[in-house]
């Protein structure tokens, strides 16, 4: 199924020559229009994938607030075209939170990579969104308070909280480890911790939720986990939380 774009551009010439170029790199033009107010009004009518939005364009509205307007009412990734590469067009540009920038004058290749990437950037967004909407839901409808679904792959996968070693954050990721498996999911420490509550789990270090039922010793900061070689360090602002929650002798 073809990629439906929407391109606005005020000279026709140029206009006609991207559309030309999207059509022989396979993709769907949609709509076009040379002005940011018709801009607004192809996009809510057509629906597009993705919108191709020069940032000079005649009228009072320029492509940047047309942009900005297209995305408050859709969830599309908009590309800029610009002749003007100026660190001040381009903070501007920065503001409508763009999935890309083409420069002119451009080739063929430039704009179908900028497109792909936009499309690859938006996905990779709405999954995100979507999980970590998922994550939320769950933390707010809790019906079983022994149990945890993660997601793996395009699945739900269930894991008992007793079986949930600790929680690990990396950069953007977050990888949950079991005493078989590790899931790595798109979400934040805040919402995984939230998810977990309860008096099994708790947040040692900003990187580190463990599952106290599994700590197997305390060594100079360090937590050893029951069955694994990995150590894990406490934060010094979560030591009286975690001294609170074990039972010293």
């Amino acid at each position: 199924m073809p990629i439906n774009i929407l391109v606005t551009e005020d000279e026709s010439i140029v206009r006609k020559d991207i559309e030309r170029c999207l059509g022989n790199l396979g993709y769907n033009v949609i709509a076009s229009a040379d002005n940011g107010n018709d801009a607004i009004s192809m996009a809510m009518k057509h629906k597009p994938d993705l919108a191709l939005m020069d940032i000079m364009i005649k009228g009072d509205m320029n492509g940047i607030a047309a942009a900005e307007e297209i995305k408050r009412n859709m969830d599309i990734p908009v590309v800029f075209l610009t002749a003007y590469a100026d660190e001040g067009t381009l903070n501007e540009a920065k503001m409508a939170e763009p999935h890309g920038y083409i420069l002119k004058p451009f080739k063929d290749v430039d704009i179908q990579t900028a497109i792909e990437m936009a499309l690859h950037k938006h996905s990779k967004e709405r999954e995100m969104k979507q999980e970590t909407d998922f994550l939320r839901s769950m933390a707010e409808h809790k019906e079983d308070s022994d149990v945890i679904f993660v997601k793996n792959r395009s699945r739900l996968v269930r894991v008992k909280n007793d079986d949930l070693l600790f929680v690990e954050a990396l950069k953007d990721y977050v990888v949950v480890h079991t005493r078989t498996e590790s899931y790595t999911i798109h979400s934040t420490m805040k919402d995984v911790e939230t998810k977990l509550g309860g008096k099994e789990f708790l947040r040692v270090h900003r990187s580190f939720i463990v599952n106290i039922e599994a700590i197997e010793s305390i060594k100079y900061a360090m937590i050893t986990i029951d069955g694994m070689d990995k150590e894990i360090p406490v934060g010094g602002s979560y030591k009286d939380s975690l001294a609170d929650r074990i039972n010293l002798l």
